[in-house]
């Protein structure tokens, strides 16, 4: 079984370029007012869900570890 993430946006910092859409198509979506929500706050560890979060030109997209005591994996610690 592998890593399960809680992916969330923080919407006061994103700006709705829609870069994550076109990293990963199922695993964000854009609302009315392009807005990114991710379509499931809870899945398993995703490589385009990755990629999307590196992508975002503003770092929006977070991520963390479920069952890491919630260990981010994007951004990075520093």
């Amino acid at each position: 079984m592998g890593d399960r993430w809680h992916v969330e946006v923080d919407r006061g910092v994103c700006i709705g370029s829609g870069m994550c859409v076109n990293h990963a198509p199922d695993g964000f979506r854009l609302d009315t007012a392009r807005q990114s929500h991710p379509r499931e706050p809870e899945s398993d560890a995703n490589e385009k869900v990755l990629a999307a979060a590196e992508g975002c030109p503003v770092e929006a997209i977070l991520i963390t570890l479920l069952d890491g005591g919630e260990k981010p994996v994007f951004p990075p610690e520093e």
